[in-house]
């Protein structure tokens, strides 16, 4: 490294390391007071306290506050007002100072508590221009905003607002990238200024610290860039013997490489209003004017309050996005954690359904790679550079999933695979054998117009100089995709739980497992459990947030939208049922039988009366025989016959009359029940396949269920010793039977 570039790296560090939270001074428009939160006397003050109150600082220290105010004023009973959680500067009063004070107009006081002490800060009461009361101003765009077909439209709506309120020169909003880069996606300005709508700001512009002190503390007020700090007299915080922490203080001084930057860039005063979404700093509403211009405590305060709705809105657009974009990702999971259980291998299954597991991960090629081939979906890199990969990921990556949004910078050893896909996204599925799932994106180019080359000089002090031009400059960036969504990487992982608690379990337990039906019911059992766990909660946030979401913004939807929330409710709500009898249907191999003597004619008509309002328009012509008793558990065996009744009122459905029929016979060994309908029926091909998991045999959309039903139902009676079938005709209805032993040997 060169000696410039050290002392450039040198620069940056001191400048990341800026405590710009302590700056042990403030800015002079008006002066700050640290009182003791037990006697209110004064512990620090800002050194221009003296022009306001003609006292000198280190006469102030050791005061009571109220001395220092005209009348019988009363801080501690103004204290009461102020909320116990409450952390930002809060107005509790207006005030005169005290008789001989040079300063003798009315001036506010906002307090707030930190670092042990009671921030009181003192500022002009400044009379706002034009409109004096901005409560029907905020209420109006409030209830505007759900009228915003976009973020960014809602972006553009709070600057225009922002701008009114303020009379700012330039107010503009922008988003912060993954790098901390900020595009500006709104803006308004007078005639003169410039403008930066669709720039790139580069995340260099604002150093981490700063980041976070935007994400705690949502607004910041500089009225003039040249002005000059009056300092904190002590420094030191005596309660806690450390430079007093300013983060939530309105009058703070900023680091004067900040105000460098401003007046570069033509800016004497500038107010700064923070977009925090779910905690984090989402973007920013920045605004400029070009002449030192104060901001109203009134105006300050309307703005803040905009900017944490404008907040909410985007959180609540994003979270819904979210959801939606969530409920997609886990009925893909299941369509493939479907197909590979009905298959003897994990590359079977996904290859039946190859445009979902591209769909999943919005990938343009995928590969699944096992210890015997390497299966290519889509458009990828040839097999041998996939195989390649995987052993460099063998070798190089720690963690179960690995992604990159440029190959070319991110795996170095196989520069040829740059040429081929920009992105990667790859999850191992075994915690024994090197079987990957891999996804490809290509690279998307594109042109990034910056608000001057993002490039910083070191000054003569070795401090790092402000950028001194926002000239527009355009780079092409190269070698990159699309970027991996946080919510796509969760997704890979829940599929690898999955697959690994599920699917390839039954591969690696194949060897070891000697009795096949042992081995097929501890599949479907760990298949049910994993998919309840990892699916169940989940699904049921998005049908709680989806129905909360209604009834707090339906009002404000349109009726497509309330539509669109229908559908993700219904989708929900499915897809729920499914996991509970998913769930189910593993308890029943887990459940201890408790046999007792089951009467069956009773348990079919407790079966029909549960039913009744699934076909209590319909006609139907029940033909019932007498039915014994049998030894069974009573649990089951009525979760048993639930499921064939529905079944045969369901797809009975438009026969008029339809018919249903119920009838024993008597065996030597066993009992034989049996239910037969004159509906759909069914082609005795698939006659094997009707009780396996997620089998059907008609469309979704003609007759609605989840596919788990009839498995219950062999499930149940295969654990009373018994056995289940069924015989059918296309369009000429199905007998569904099921045998019980006279006298079962569990216990």
């Amino acid at each position: 490294m060169t000696t410039a570039e050290t002392a450039f790296e040198q620069a940056v560090e001191r400048c990341a390391q800026e405590r710009i939270q302590i700056p042990g001074c403030i800015q002079p428009h008006g002066f700050l007071l640290a009182l003791d939160d037990a006697d209110l006397c004064i512990l620090q003050a800002s050194e221009n306290a003296e022009r306001w109150l003609g006292i000198p600082v280190t006469e102030l220290l050791g005061s009571a506050f109220d001395s220092l105010v005209l009348g019988d004023f009363d801080l501690r009973a103004h204290l009461q007002y102020l909320p116990d959680e409450e952390i930002f500067p809060f107005h509790i009063a207006d005030v005169r100072l005290r008789e001989g004070a040079p300063c003798s107009e009315l001036l506010r006081v906002l307090v707030h508590r930190h670092d042990q002490v009671l921030f009181v800060e003192v500022e002009p009461f400044r009379h706002t221009t034009g409109q004096s009361d901005y409560y029907p101003l905020i209420r109006a765009f409030v209830s505007r905003m759900h009228q915003a077909a976009s973020v960014d439209e809602l972006l553009q709506r709070s600057v225009n607002e922002v701008k009114r309120i303020t009379g700012f020169g330039r107010v503009k909003a922008y988003r912060f990238d993954a790098e901390g880069n900020g595009l500006v996606l709104a803006e308004t300005a007078d005639a003169g200024y410039p403008q930066y709508l669709g720039l790139c700001f580069p995340a260099s512009d604002i150093p981490q610290q700063a980041r976070e002190l935007y994400r705690i503390n949502r607004i910041r007020v500089i009225e003039n860039a040249d002005y000059e700090p009056s300092p904190l007299i002590p420094v030191v915080n005596p309660r806690t013997g450390r430079p007093l922490d300013m983060s939530f203080a309105a009058l703070r001084s900023v680091s004067p490489v900040h105000l460098q930057y401003m007046r570069n860039m033509g800016t004497l005063s500038s107010m700064s209003l923070s977009i925090v979404v779910d905690g984090q700093l989402w973007g920013l509403i920045s605004c400029h004017h070009d002449l030192p211009r104060p901001v109203s405590f009134q105006s300050r305060t309307a703005c803040e309050l905009l900017a944490s709705v404008l907040s909410l809105q985007i959180e609540s657009r994003e979270a819904h996005a979210d959801t939606q974009a969530l409920l997609q990702l886990r009925q893909r999971i299941v369509q493939m954690l479907s197909a590979m259980a009905d298959q003897d291998s994990v590359s079977d299954g996904l290859l039946r359904l190859p445009q979902v597991l591209l769909d999943f991960a919005g990938a343009s090629g995928a590969a699944i790679i096992s210890a015997e081939r390497c299966e290519l979906v889509g458009a990828t890199p040839p097999a041998y550079m996939v195989n390649a990969l995987v052993h460099w990921m063998a070798r190089h990556d720690d963690g179960a999933v690995f992604h990159t949004d440029n190959v070319r910078r991110d795996i170095e050893e196989l520069p040829e695979l740059s040429t081929h896909c920009a992105g990667v996204l790859a999850v191992a599925i075994s915690q024994i054998h090197s079987h990957y799932l891999v996804w490809f994106r290509p690279e998307l180019t594109r042109e990034v117009t910056w608000t001057g080359r993002p490039e910083k000089q070191v000054g003569p002090q070795g401090r790092l100089d402000p950028r001194n031009s926002f000239e527009r400059w355009q780079e092409v960036v190269r070698g990159f995709c699309v970027p991996w969504s946080p919510l796509i990487i969760e997704g890979v992982l829940e599929l690898r739980t999955a697959v690994l608690g599920i699917v390839l379990r039954k591969a690696e337990e194949l060897a070891q497992l000697a009795d096949e039906l042992q081995r097929s019911n501890k599949e479907l059992e760990a298949f049910s459990y994993s998919v309840s766990h990892d699916l169940r909660a989940p699904l049921r946030h998005i049908a709680g947030y989806t129905e909360l979401l209604a009834e707090v913004e339906g009002g404000g939807l349109s009726e497509r939208g309330r539509r669109f929330l229908g559908h993700i409710e219904e989708a929900a709500r499915f897809a729920g049922t499914l996991v509970d009898n998913l769930l189910n249907f593993s308890q029943m191999g887990r459940a201890a039988l408790r046999l007792s003597d089951v009467d069956l004619g009773a348990l079919v008509e407790s079966v029909r009366m549960d039913l009744a309002p699934d076909y209590a328009n319909r006609q139907i012509i029940w033909e019932i025989g007498p039915l014994p008793k049998v030894i069974a558990d009573p649990a089951f065996l009525n979760l048993a016959l639930h499921n064939l009744v529905a079944n045969a009122i369901k797809y009975t459905r438009g026969r008029d009359p339809a018919r249903i029929e119920i009838g024993a016979l008597e065996h030597e060994d066993e009992i034989e029940l049996y239910i037969r309908d004159n509906g759909v029926g069914f082609d005795m091909a698939y006659a094997d396949k009707l009780f396996g998991v997620f089998q059907r045999l008609h469309r979704m959309e003609d007759f609605e269920g989840t596919g788990i039903g009839l498995a219950s139902v062999r499930r149940i009676i295969e654990r009373h010793d018994g056995r289940a079938w069924a015989d059918g005709q296309i369009d000429h209805g199905a007998t569904f039977h099921f045998a019980l032993p006279r006298h079962p040997s569990k216990t």
